[in-house]
């Protein structure tokens, strides 16, 4: 018998989440002593979820184009 997925229904928006998830991980590393490696990685992650934010503000814009080579590229396909 096959399972069932279990569906999530998320009250917060994807960038919400990011930044709660990025103020989380900058919280835990400031408890941290500085210079070790559990504070830098915790950093790390809060700056992947502010990059994973700003990413995705970028392809959620309404001036996204392609690069000009795909665009050349599907014009000749046109043709």
């Amino acid at each position: 018998m096959a399972q069932q997925r279990k569906r999530v229904t998320h009250t917060a928006t994807f960038e919400e989440r990011l930044a709660e998830e990025a103020i989380k991980f900058k919280a835990a590393a400031e408890k941290q002593p500085p210079g070790s490696m559990a504070r830098e990685l915790l950093l790390r992650r809060a700056r992947q979820a502010e990059t994973a934010a700003h990413i995705n503000e970028w392809l959620r814009s309404p001036g996204l184009r392609p690069p000009n080579s795909l665009e050349n590229l599907l014009s000749d396909q046109k043709k």
